[in-house]
């Protein structure tokens, strides 16, 4: 007699988890195995099974999920919670796929019914070409990611469209996601030592939340440069509608490629990741060149350590390829290195655990909008996402810093 699906995965899955499931897995065939009272994981196609007999780990799963041949039950955050504790009290590193785990597999498949050729990769997978960090590869790069939709993102994001960690000064309940942005950006103008008449280059602006608050509330003029022609779209408007015409100008450029350097002053918002580790000097060299003897430049950058400097296989695959981040040692050496003087450097981590709290609420609260304006496939990448980053920053295997660096006059 044929064992339960379930009862199979749950004996294979024993040497590599550890002892018993951490969750409540149901099978598709009808079987159940694991503690009736952790979080539910339902395998709901054998494709789930295939996915994982090619890509093992991390990757198999997040495909399984993003086609929803895989499912959690309630709130995701929750499940990986719990997962990740389980993970820490159990001593776990993570799966490899050694012969035996690849076996293990195998007999799952065999059991499943699951073997065959490898299930095409999930439409929302980026699919990059070309030389690495070269401009034609960063440009694919970044439009996967931030030329998705203006529309999506203003489901998720403040007002000010502000894409990177926000800047919490209060506690208090009438104090949310827009105040603590506008707070990070007069942090950043203050720091940088905005006044009016400066001229501010804003490398990797993003949807413009700070070039346009520098301009209309520290009376700067500001050049923004993006990849994203979504993005310089949704600038150039609201240039428009805040009567900031001729003091805020939107390029589609590349870092590399600024002409009408140095400015005043500088500032680079959670863009340092795209540039990859080679190429690091080239970007740090290019803030230093476009910036006057004495001025100052402000980059806030995520920091991380290990053996995924990319964020692991499921963000370099769907969310951000060719990222590259590092502890925030290795960065600070990379800026002296170009010539900088590093004047402050200031942790944010918990800052970045608030904010994405607050991008999974509004994330959350439009999830029908989400499904109806990118589809289902899109709408669950983007979950996995966002929970994956609030667990990373909030269990500290990623940290964000703002890095304040002066690039040094001639005589001191």
């Amino acid at each position: 007699m044929t064992a339960p699906l379930a009862d199979t995965i749950a004996e294979v899955l024993r040497p590599v988890v550890g002892g018993e499931l951490p969750v409540r897995l149901k099978v598709w065939d009808g079987s159940e195995a694991g503690p009736a009272d952790a979080p539910v994981v339902r395998l709901k196609d054998p494709d789930a099974i295939r996915r994982l007999l090619w890509a093992p780990g991390e990757l198999g799963v997040a495909q399984a999920y993003v086609t929803g041949e895989l499912d959690v039950d309630g709130d995701l955050n929750s499940a990986l919670e719990h997962l990740w504790k389980v993970v820490r009290e159990r001593g776990l590193s993570g799966i490899r796929p050694t012969p035996a785990v690849l076996a293990g597999v195998g007999r799952i498949a065999k059991a499943a019914g699951a073997i065959g050729t490898p299930p095409q990769p999930p439409a929302s997978q980026a699919r990059v070409k070309g030389k690495l960090h070269s401009l034609l590869r960063d440009r694919a790069a970044i439009s996967h990611h931030y030329d998705l939709s203006n529309e999506f993102y203003g489901l998720i994001l403040d007002p000010q469209m502000a894409y990177s960690s926000a800047y919490w000064t209060d506690s208090s309940e009438n104090y949310g996601l827009e105040d603590a942005q506008r707070d990070k950006l007069d942090l950043v103008c203050r720091k940088i030592g905005l006044k009016p008449g400066m001229r501010l280059l804003d490398v990797g602006c993003g949807w413009g939340s700070l070039s346009l608050h520098a301009a209309q509330h520290y009376g700067a003029d500001v050049v923004g440069v993006t990849l994203s022609t979504e993005q310089k779209a949704f600038i150039d408007a609201r240039i428009g509608e805040r009567g900031l015409e001729g003091r805020v100008d939107i390029r589609v450029q590349d870092y590399r490629e600024i002409p009408d350097g140095p400015f005043d002053a500088v500032a680079s918002l959670e863009m340092g990741e795209h540039v990859g580790q080679r190429n690091y000097p080239v970007y740090a060299a290019a803030l230093f060149n476009n910036v006057v003897p004495g001025g100052r430049v402000l980059v806030q950058q995520m920091s991380r350590r290990g053996k995924h400097p990319g964020g692991g296989p499921f963000i370099e695959s769907f969310i951000a390829p060719d990222m590259h981040m590092r502890p925030v040692g290795e960065t600070l050496g990379f800026l002296e290195d170009a010539g900088f003087e590093v004047q402050a450097v200031e942790a944010m981590r918990t800052d970045y655990v608030r904010t994405l709290e607050a991008w999974y609420a509004n994330f959350e609260a439009n999830q029908e909008a989400a499904v109806d304006m990118m589809g289902e496939e899109i709408a669950r990448v983007w979950r996995l996402y966002l929970v994956g980053a609030l667990r990373s920053f909030a269990e500290g295997r990623m940290g964000v810093e703002q890095i304040l660096c002066s690039r040094p006059a001639p005589h001191g």
